[in-house]
């Protein structure tokens, strides 16, 4: 009788795994649930805040953007931007904010609007400029090129549009020879390029001198308007006191 009980306990009972065992099994599954599920959710979580930091949470245009310090009033940031490119690429602070009011007014998203074909079916953008700054495609492909493409280095940015619009003024400056406080003739160049300028294209283009010579306007406004409220932006941070952020 006794062999028989033990035959019987042989075939339906089995020793319990031991701890070690059942904890990497728990490992091994997690590790292949995290295989195939992982990437697929890290994207998402990167996709969902890339949305909300470039999109959703764009600042909105300033409330005043004809008074330059009421813009660093509220976008705060922007001036640090602005001083930031200036003290890199050579181009005034008031000269890149006229910039990005013409080319923008100061949205983020900003891009032509679509042509229209047969007169009522939205169609193609003429062109490719994008962002505060407007840039086109070939033009930041090749700012990219030249100071790193970074994974969120893009156009809808305050902080590289300025970097872009001095980066691409410091270009103009040397190889064209315009100084940094002609604004006017700065913007001739960004708008046409620079090879554009060099032929003199925007003789046939009366608009857009009109428009340079606007773009030159707002400039010296906003530098006169700068000069006033300017150390307001250089010790704003609790760290920051005068005299070593004037």
């Amino acid at each position: 009788m006794g062999s028989g009980d033990d035959s019987l306990v042989g075939k339906f009972w089995k020793p319990a795994r031991p701890r070690r065992k059942r904890r990497q099994t728990r490992r091994n599954r997690w590790r292949s649930r995290v295989k195939w599920y992982g990437l697929p959710v890290f994207g998402l979580i990167i996709g969902t805040w890339a949305t909300l930091r470039f999109s959703l949470l764009a600042p909105e245009p300033p409330v005043n953007p004809d008074d330059l310090c009421d813009i660093f009033r509220e976008h705060t940031v922007w001036y640090d931007y602005a001083s930031n490119s200036q003290a890199r690429w050579g181009t005034p602070i008031a000269t890149q904010m006229a910039f990005v009011y013409y080319e923008s007014s100061f949205r983020s998203h900003a891009q032509p609007p679509r042509t229209l074909l047969w007169g009522f079916i939205p169609w193609t953008r003429p062109t490719t400029a994008y962002g505060y700054a407007q840039a086109l495609d070939p033009a930041w492909r090749e700012y990219l090129a030249a100071n790193g493409d970074g994974l969120f280095t893009v156009r809808t940015d305050m902080e590289y549009a300025l970097d872009f619009v001095g980066w691409y003024n410091q270009l103009t400056h040397r190889q064209l020879g315009i100084p940094f406080h002609n604004p006017r003739q700065l913007y001739l160049a960004y708008h046409e390029g620079r090879g554009g300028f060099a032929r003199k294209t925007f003789t046939r283009k009366p608009a857009v001198t009109a428009l340079a010579s606007r773009v030159q306007n707002r400039a010296f406004q906003y530098d006169n308007q700068l000069k006033s409220c300017e150390q307001e932006f250089q010790c704003w941070r609790w760290y920051q006191f005068w005299p070593f952020c004037s």
